[in-house]
């Protein structure tokens, strides 16, 4: 498919979500959701970037702010009211990703006295801790596109709320751990198990905030995630990121890529990551691929999840780009080349979802209306991904 042809479809789907979530125009009820929404962030600022129109980057400041004053409050069917953060509102609307953000699912959280339901706990709101790195990123996007560093220290607030409320050293002590998903107000754990890349996730975005809040002004101390960065490096440590996750392989690519261009900035420390994110990535491939889940109907597969997988093939080509125009100076450069090489012949990949998912036949099914507005801006991403894969954070200059 032409560039411009992406570049136009992307442009015409971002629209479209813009006007059916309430968006732009504003509706009376607009249909916020945080993971979404991040893609949709970093969708607008790619946009602008691509073609220089003012009105995207307006929408993706519009879409931050909105989701502020809805996810950062509580729910108008609970009884609590005001930001989830407990700030006054002067003080919230200053600071309002503090209290973190919550999910934005139809049904309210489950209460502490309330048993557990696996099931019905899909539909609950709460927080989750990955949901809040894919805002913080988007955060951070924000400040490098627009310069205004105000977007990165409330990335950076955010991420000190979330390690201090899903981060917890067991009770018979050793390395620290994280809860699934939390309470609203992040007082109570409503899914314990720990999500199996959500430390690496956590670990990237937090290194990422570091950077791009050092290229700026001097950061304030109270900004600082060393410590954060030293507790997740140590739950990181000696652990394999292998899955047959298609979205969880894509995020394994995304962060290979954001690594990549940190190692290249020197602003990561941790280069033998790159290496492993690149080996489990190719075993984790080649064991979803070998399955053929792409050759079932769509009412089998569910597309954001695929469209992760794609947009991380499209990191991989991003990767390689880098290497190839500023080598990494590492100690086993060759051997790294030769991760990269491995994963980019699954690339092909990502085009032949885009093509599926393009398919109109294959938007008519119900898996695909289910999920309507992430999968129309996780397809968007992917046929536009600059605005997600991109990192500027050494050419950061404040606008305040």
């Amino acid at each position: 498919m032409e560039p411009n042809t992406r570049l136009s479809l992307a442009e015409r789907t971002m629209m479209e979500f813009a006007v059916k979530t309430g968006l732009s125009p504003v509706g009376r009820a607009p249909r916020r959701y945080l993971w979404t929404d991040a893609f949709a962030v970093c969708n607008f600022l790619g946009l602008y970037g691509h073609t220089g129109k003012e009105e995207y980057r307006n929408l993706a400041v519009l879409l931050i702010d909105q989701v502020h004053n809805i996810l950062g409050r509580h729910r108008e069917d609970d009884a609590r009211s005001g930001w989830v953060s407990g700030l006054d509102e002067e003080a919230g609307k200053i600071h309002p990703t503090k209290g973190g953000l919550r999910i934005g699912k139809q049904i309210n959280e489950r209460r502490p006295d309330e048993r557990p339901d696996a099931r019905l706990e899909w539909e609950r709101d709460g927080q989750y801790y990955h949901y809040l790195t894919k805002w913080m990123h988007a955060l951070n996007r924000a400040s490098q596109v627009t310069g205004n560093m105000k977007y990165n220290e409330w990335a950076i607030e955010l991420a000190k709320t979330a390690h201090a409320g899903f981060t917890y050293t067991p009770a018979g002590g050793g390395r620290k751990m994280m809860y699934w998903k939390m309470s609203i107000d992040l007082s109570y754990s409503l899914v314990p198990s720990m999500g199996h890349h959500d430390p690496l996730d956590g670990l990237v975005v937090y290194s990422q905030l570091r950077a791009t809040s050092s290229a700026g002004a001097q950061p304030s101390r109270h900004l600082d995630l060393t410590a954060e960065i030293n507790d997740l490096a140590r739950i990181c440590t000696a652990k394999s990121w292998v899955t047959d996750d298609p979205l969880g392989i894509g995020g394994l690519l995304c962060d290979a890529c954001k690594v990549g261009q940190m190692i290249a900035a020197k602003t990561f420390e941790q280069t033998d990551l790159l290496e492993s994110l690149l080996e489990d990535s190719r075993l984790s491939l080649n064991s979803y691929i070998r399955t053929s889940p792409l050759n079932l109907p769509a009412g089998y597969r569910l597309a954001f999840r695929e469209l992760g997988l794609s947009i991380g093939l499209r990191a991989v080509e991003k990767l390689r780009q880098l290497i190839e125009a500023k080598p990494i100076r590492l100690h086993r450069a060759e051997q790294l080349r030769g991760r990269i090489e491995a994963v980019t012949r699954y690339v092909p990949v990502a085009e032949t979802i885009e093509e599926f998912w393009l398919e109109q036949v294959n938007r008519e099914s119900a898996t695909w209306q289910e999920h309507h507005d992430i999968n129309t801006v996780m397809l968007a991403t992917s046929l536009a991904p600059e605005g997600y894969l991109s990192d500027d954070s050494q050419s950061v200059v404040s606008n305040q």
